[in-house]
C-alpha cells in the first residue's frame, strides 16, 4: 500500500473521529445550543430542563448583586457534568422586596415574578421538556416556590414542575465546621463567601468584608410568636448577616459538590422514573369529576 494512501486513510480515521467527538459534545446550557442540538438534548436529557432561580441584591460589601444567581448555576453545572440535563440561562426574577431599599436590588412585581417563573415554565413544557426542574439559590424563594408548585395543579398540564431540596449531610457539615473561622450569619457570611471564592474569586472583596456590619440588631426582640415582612429587615438593614472577611476555596467546594451531587442524583432518578406524571395526569382525571374519585 502506497505510503500517500496510507496517510489519506489515517486522515480520514482522524476526522472521523473528531467528528463523532464534536457531534457528541451537546452544550448544557440552553443559550449555547443551536436548533438541532435542541432537539437533540430534549431527548438526551431525558425531557428535563434545570431552571436556576438567582435574584439580584446586595450581598454585604464585598460580594456581587448576582452572587445567588452565579453561584446555583454553578452547582447546576457541577451536576450536569455527572448527568446530562438543560441548564436554562440566568433567572432573576423572584421574591426580594425586603433588600429594596439597597442599591442595586431588582424588585418586580408579584404578579409579574409569579406570571414570568409560569410562562417560562409553560414555554418549557411547550418545547418538549416533560420534568423542569427549580433549582433555588435565594433564600428569599423559599415561601415563593412550595406554593408555585402546588398552584401547579389547579390546572392541567403535560409536564412537572420538581423543586430541588438538597439536605444537610451530616459529614460535609462537620467538615465545614471544622473550617469555619465566624460564628452565625446567613447572607454574604462566611459560608457563601467561599460558595463564590471557590469558582469566581474574581468576583469576591473579603479586604471589605469588615466594612459593614452582618450583626443581628434585634430591632423587634421581645415580640413573641409572629411573623412579618420587615422581620428581616428590622434585623440587618446592611441586608449583610454573618461575616464574610474570612473565606476558603475548600468549604465553598463542600458546599456546592454536595449540592450539585444530590441535584445529580435527582436528575437520574427522574429520567428513570414517571410517577410524578403519572400520579399528576390521574389527580388532574380525578378533579376533573370529584364524585367519581374512587373513596
Amino acid at each position: 500500500m502506497k505510503k500517500s494512501m496510507i496517510v489519506h486513510i489515517l486522515f480520514g480515521l482522524l476526522l472521523g473521529c473528531v467528528t463523532l467527538c464534536l457531534a457528541g459534545e451537546i452544550p448544557v446550557k440552553y443559550e449555547e445550543l443551536t436548533v438541532p442540538q435542541f432537539i437533540e438534548a430534549v431527548e438526551k436529557s431525558g425531557k428535563i430542563v434545570i431552571l436556576p432561580l438567582g435574584i439580584l441584591e446586595k450581598h454585604g460589601p464585598h460580594l456581587p448583586l448576582g452572587t445567588d444567581m452565579i453561584d446555583v448555576r454553578e452547582i447546576c453545572f457541577r451536576a450536569t457534568k455527572q448527568e446530562y440535563a438543560v441548564v436554562f440561562p440566568q433567572f432573576y426574577f423572584g421574591q426580594i422586596f425586603e433588600a429594596r431599599h439597597q442599591p442595586g436590588t431588582i424588585a418586580y412585581s408579584p404578579d409579574l415574578v409569579w406570571e414570568v417563573l409560569q410562562e417560562t415554565c409553560d414555554e418549557l413544557g411547550r418545547n418538549g421538556f416533560t420534568k423542569i426542574i427549580l433549582v433555588n439559590g435565594h433564600g428569599g424563594n423559599n415561601n415563593l416556590l412550595p406554593y408555585f408548585c402546588q398552584a401547579q395543579l389547579a390546572e392541567e398540564k403535560d409536564y412537572a414542575v420538581v423543586w430541588f431540596r438538597s439536605w444537610e449531610d451530616p459529614k460535609i457539615t462537620e467538615k465545614i465546621q471544622k473550617l469555619r473561622k465566624t460564628v452565625g450569619g446567613g447572607h454574604a457570611d462566611e459560608e457563601e463567601t467561599s460558595m463564590m471564592f471557590s469558582h469566581r474569586p474574581d468576583l469576591v472583596h473579603t479586604d471589605v468584608a469588615n466594612d459593614q456590619s452582618g450583626e443581628d440588631l434585634n430591632r423587634l426582640d421581645g415580640i413573641p410568636n409572629f411573623y412579618t415582612g420587615i422581620c428581616w429587615y428590622a434585623s440587618y438593614p446592611n441586608h449583610y448577616a454573618g461575616d464574610g472577611s474570612e473565606a476558603s476555596k475548600e468549604m465553598g467546594d463542600l458546599i456546592l459538590d454536595s449540592d450539585a451531587d444530590q441535584l445529580a442524583e435527582l436528575i437520574r432518578k427522574l429520567k428513570k422514573d414517571d410517577r410524578i406524571l403519572e400520579l399528576q395526569q390521574q389527580f388532574y382525571k380525578e378533579a376533573a369529576d370529584p364524585l367519581q374519585t374512587k373513596q
